[in-house]
């Protein structure tokens, strides 16, 4: 299978989504000169193009696209083709209006923004799958072709009439009988029992709460339908191309594609990063989304968007100050990214995001963002050859699951509060700043590599799961579970005793009388720290290791944290510098150590390979000692026992 590297050829890619239609071919030539003195030797063509490629239906315009081709590859700069798929032409709304998707409410999402497609409409897959094979068939041999990129963000939900067919299909594909649809759907409740698949309908707009596991069902069928769409294109180019790698990127931990399942169809795994620079947390963030999508990889991978300054859908976009483009572009890559891009190329004049910023911003070549994409492309390229084949290695994993997402965000939860990314985030932030580094992995994966498996919260476990957990405890591996996990099964039924008696034995808890969530900045009082965001009322078995009591209130003296042999679990999310602690101490004594102690605050240290990355995420310089002696790539330099790093600054140092 083609890979990431057959494209890379031992550099990192750099560029970006190009959008060339928007200007003057005159200005064409500008941007080439600009790209090479960035050190560009990627773009991303024909993203939002399906317009221009096909102005009515069955016309095919190319001539354009011939020349941008020909022009990428007379100055050595390869092409992301893509398909562009994802933001049909006005004409296909218009003469076929059951391509358009209708949301919840039943309403139409008309053309005039993007993503206006009905993923189960057999006239757009016709359109779509008729474009794709022109543009295959066309630039198939053009050696300028580099990769395939199909569509751009799957993100549609679709509640129409053609999504409802499709949805009971796929409903009788999977429970077989109605008696078996009823049951998992625990349609007693409600008086809610179908006698006929043409009663089923997705879920709608309803006077009062919908159906808990039909919602459930919904996003598992909008996940499989989306990855229909990019199936079916990908398999249109592989037969055209079958040693051009493949990729669609995917949008940062979002709710709507079970990214697991669809990394194992791409030949090139790729995510858009969009950290809020204002964010305190937004390098943690950034880590998140890069380690995630290296576990999805299961190797290198490609930041395929991000900004080179501000975005334009916050409420106040504030742009990246200086120097810290940079240090989140090299944070990407200590992480495992071959490819470092962007979105775009040359900031628009017009159009809903022509105050998203550009490699080129409006300030031109002068402009400070643009200088600071050229020092990057600079070191990229330094670095390019280094880095290539070296892989991080991680002794702990952090389990996510979409399922358990999906069921734990139904509308009649205990808590409004606990959001799953948030829970996520605040386990990893934990771990990320005792700089001890992180895989994620499917609940369903095999674990025995990993020193110690984290669980921040999986609200829907399967028993597949829960024998691979048992396994892995017994196997010798330490894991450690937070609240609410383990609480029903695939079909959202909520599980004798409201968590799996396996599961029970396995952290020593006799009973879970009840589950105490917490308002919104309400805390609790535990031996040591203090609680956030939830409490359990659990009863410990005799042969608990140890526990770590609540304090005061309706918990006092019950366990917070209880541990059974290697087995941990915590029933609240405890303050940032208490969670810190503890994971760090249980990886510590798990033989899972940091990369480099005794950082400096705001200071992160990466191994990929032999290489160290040292990365500021402060403003202010800071010092850093190091082991032996070391050349960093970046600048060439010796660097003996310590180096001091600038604000935002930056270092790749090898042995």
């Amino acid at each position: 299978m083609p890979r990431l590297s057959d494209a890379t050829r031992g550099r990192v890619l750099f560029g970006g989504d190009y959008n060339p239609e928007q200007w003057p071919e005159k200005t064409w030539h500008e941007d080439v000169r600009l790209m090479k003195d960035a050190g560009v030797n990627s773009v991303t063509l024909g993203v939002f193009s399906w317009a221009k490629l096909e102005p009515e239906p069955g016309a095919r315009e190319f001539g354009w696209l011939d020349r941008l081709m020909d022009l990428m590859h007379e100055n050595g700069i390869g092409v992301v083709l893509a398909t562009p798929t994802s933001s049909p032409p006005p004409w296909m709304g218009r003469l076929h209006p059951e391509t358009l998707p209708r949301d919840a409410e039943g309403r139409v999402e008309w053309w005039g923004g993007r993503q206006h497609f009905s993923h189960s409409s057999a006239t757009y897959r016709h359109y779509a799958a008729a474009i794709t094979e022109a543009l295959a068939a066309r630039y198939a041999g053009h050696p300028a072709l580099t990769m395939w990129h199909i569509n751009n963000e799957y993100c549609t939900f679709d509640y129409g009439d053609e999504a409802a067919a499709a949805f009971r299909r796929w409903l009788r594909e999977k429970y077989g009988t109605l008696d078996a649809l009823n049951t998992a759907w625990g349609t007693a409740f409600w008086s809610q029992g179908y006698d006929s698949w043409d009663g089923i309908l997705p879920p709608r707009h309803a006077h009062y709460m919908k159906n808990p596991t039909q919602v459930l069902d919904f996003r598992r069928f909008t996940s499989d339908m989306l990855l229909e769409c990019y199936t079916a294109e990908r398999d249109i180019v592989a037969r055209h191309t079958p040693h051009i790698p493949v990729t669609t990127n995917f949008m940062p931990l979002w709710i709507g594609q079970d990214a697991w399942r669809w990394a194992e169809e791409e030949d090139v795994v790729s995510v858009d990063i969009y950290p809020d620079p204002r964010a305190p947390l937004g390098a943690q963030n950034g880590a998140l989304v890069q380690d995630m999508t290296r576990s999805q990889a299961r190797g290198p991978w490609m930041l395929m968007e991000q900004a080179a300054g501000p975005v334009n859908w916050r409420g106040v976009n504030h742009p990246k100050p200086r120097g810290l483009n940079r240090l989140w572009s090299l944070q990407a890559v200590a992480r495992g990214a071959d490819a470092v891009c962007y979105f775009q190329w040359r900031q628009s004049r017009q159009g809903a995001e022509k105050f998203h910023s550009g490699m080129v911003s409006h300030a031109g070549e002068q402009g400070r963002t643009y200088q600071e994409i050229k020092q990057l492309g600079t070191e990229l390229a330094r670095i390019g050859g280094e880095v290539s084949d070296r892989h991080s290695v991680s002794d702990v994993a952090i389990l996510h699951d979409w399922n358990a997402w999906w069921a734990g965000v139904q509308e009649g939860r205990l808590s409004t509060q606990v959001d799953h990314p948030a829970v996520l985030g605040a386990w990893h932030r934990a771990l990320w700043e005792a700089n001890v580094t992180t895989d994620f992995a499917h609940p369903e994966h095999a674990l025995s590599g990993y020193k110690m498996v984290v669980v921040p919260q999986l609200y829907l476990l399967t028993d597949a799961v829960i024998e691979n957990l048992l396994a892995y405890v017994r196997g010798g591996g330490t894991l450690v579970s937070g609240f609410l996990t383990g609480v029903a099964d695939e079909d959202d039924r909520v599980r004798p005793g409201g968590m799996d008696a396996r599961l029970r034995e396995l952290f020593g808890i006799r009973t879970l009388h009840e589950w105490w969530p917490l308002d919104a900045g309400e805390t609790v009082e535990c031996d040591g720290f203090r609680g956030t965001l939830w409490s359990e009322e659990i009863e410990a078995a005799d042969e608990v290791t140890e526990t770590v009591p609540y304090k005061g209130g309706e918990l006092d003296g019950l366990p917070a944290v209880l541990r059974r042999g290697r087995a941990w679990y915590v029933s609240t999310l405890p303050e940032p510098e208490a969670l810190r602690a503890l994971l760090s101490g249980i990886a510590a004594d798990a033989g899972a150590r940091p990369v480099l102690a005794g950082l400096p605050a705001g200071v992160e240290a990466v191994r990929r390979g032999e290489l160290l990355f040292l990365l500021n995420h402060g403003r202010e310089p800071v010092t850093v000692a190091v082991p032996d002696t070391h050349e960093d790539l970046l600048t060439g330099e010796t660097v003996t026992d310590r180096i001091t790093l600038g604000r935002y600054g930056a270092a790749v140092l090898k042995p």
